[in-house]
C-alpha cells in the first residue's frame, strides 16, 4: 500500500529554500555566540594578568625599605609575555603609621582604560 501522492516525489523549491534559510540563521547565531565567548575569554585573561601585575606592585611596595614616599609612580611590567603599564599613587591616611596605595594597570596602547585597580595599605615597619 502506497500513501504517496501521484505525480509528487521530493520537496518543492520553496520548501528547500525555507529549510536552508532556517539552517543559515541557526549557524550564524551559533558563530556569533562562539565569537563572543572567545572575546570574553581573552578579556578575562587580560584582566587577570593585569590584576597579577597590580598585586606584584603592591607586594613590592609593602616590602620596600624605606617605605614609598607620598607621590605617584609609573612603570611597566610584563606578565605572561604581555606588557602592561601601571601607575601607583601613595597618599597619607589619618594614622601616620600607614599609607594608602592605589595601583591601576592598563595596556600600553590604551593607557586610559584600566584593566585592573587595586587599593592597599602600607604599614611603616620602622616608625621614627
Amino acid at each position: 500500500m502506497k500513501f504517496a501522492r501521484p505525480g509528487r516525489s521530493g520537496f518543492t523549491l520553496v520548501e528547500i529554500l525555507v529549510a536552508l534559510a532556517i539552517i543559515a540563521i541557526a549557524l550564524s547565531a551559533g558563530m556569533r555566540a562562539l565569537a563572543q565567548a572567545t572575546d570574553g575569554a581573552a578579556a578575562l585573561k587580560s584582566r587577570t594578568l593585569a590584576l597579577w601585575v597590580a598585586q606584584n606592585r603592591l607586594a613590592a611596595a609593602q616590602i620596600a625599605n624605606p617605605w614609598p614616599s607620598l607621590a605617584a609612580f609609573e612603570g611597566d611590567a610584563t606578565q605572561a609575555g604581555i606588557r602592561y603599564v601601571w601607575r601607583a599613587t601613595v597618599t597619607s591616611t589619618p594614622n601616620p603609621s600607614f599609607r594608602k596605595i592605589e595601583i591601576t594597570v592598563a595596556a600600553p596602547d590604551l593607557p586610559n582604560y584600566q584593566l585592573a585597580r587595586l587599593v592597599g595599605y602600607l604599614g611603616n615597619s620602622n616608625p621614627q
